[in-house]
């Protein structure tokens, strides 16, 4: 029996909007992790570059799928339903895994199988094709930030189910609010200390490129105290 015979299926998903440029590093660094049993599902949300042809020039190491655009909560969500992994993971395609991720992450599930979501740490990087006036104009944090995106996530598919899928309605607040839904629910979580994604800030960044925003995390943070109120009257907490 080989090794992937053995190794729980992870399957990734990674929405794609026009990101093209950025898609084939993203696959690449999915490709290079140490673990041997993974599953990678790209959704075209709509582009209109090239991102379908760099999907498809990986050929058979890629499952892709093209929608209308619907937003990247909406792709991750049919990704999820056409996975077939125990474990499910995430990149965005402007982002990357840092050698190892799955490893690690797969290495503390081993070690405490009552954890459902293992995260990590993140680094963000400015794009190296950004002119200078552009970098001047994008602020990145150099250091290591303990990280809620889906990219440094890898989650336990019953206790994604459990959680449920990214709220559509979210434009760019939908991971925010998956993480914050399994806080509540009291879903197991541990953070490893170690840098598991390279967040790529450049000039077409959605939360940059977004004037509204701010206001869509004002309504996830809205969102939750709604939900921890209901469920404190439920209890008579």
């Amino acid at each position: 029996m080989s090794a992937v015979d053995r190794s729980p299926l992870i399957s990734t998903v990674i929405p794609c909007h026009n990101g093209g440029r950025y898609l084939g590093e993203a696959v690449e660094s999915i490709l290079g992790q140490r673990y041997p049993a993974i599953e990678i599902i790209v959704i075209d949300d709509g582009s209109t570059d090239d991102s379908r042809e760099v999907a498809t020039g990986f050929g058979s190491a890629i499952r892709y799928r093209h929608q209308p655009q619907s937003g990247a909560a909406a792709a991750r969500n049919r990704g999820i339903e056409m996975a077939d992994g125990e474990f499910l993971a995430f990149l965005d395609a402007d982002d990357l895994w840092t050698a190892g991720k799955l490893a690690k992450q797969m290495a503390a599930f081993e070690a405490d199988p009552s954890l459902e979501i293992v995260a990590g740490h993140a680094e963000q990087f400015v794009s190296p094709e950004l002119p200078e006036e552009a970098r001047v104009r994008v602020r990145v944090d150099p250091g290591k930030l303990p990280a809620q995106l889906p990219g440094a996530l890898l989650v336990r598919r019953h206790a994604f189910d459990r959680v449920g899928a990214y709220a559509a309605r979210f434009v760019t607040a939908s991971e925010l609010d998956w993480f914050a839904r399994a806080t509540d629910l009291g879903v197991r979580i541990l953070t490893l200390p170690d840098v598991v994604l390279r967040r790529r800030i450049h000039t077409t960044n959605h939360g940059l490129l977004r004037r509204d925003a701010r206001q869509d995390y004002v309504r996830m943070v809205k969102a939750a105290l709604d939900r921890r109120r209901d469920a404190s009257r439920a209890t008579g907490v």
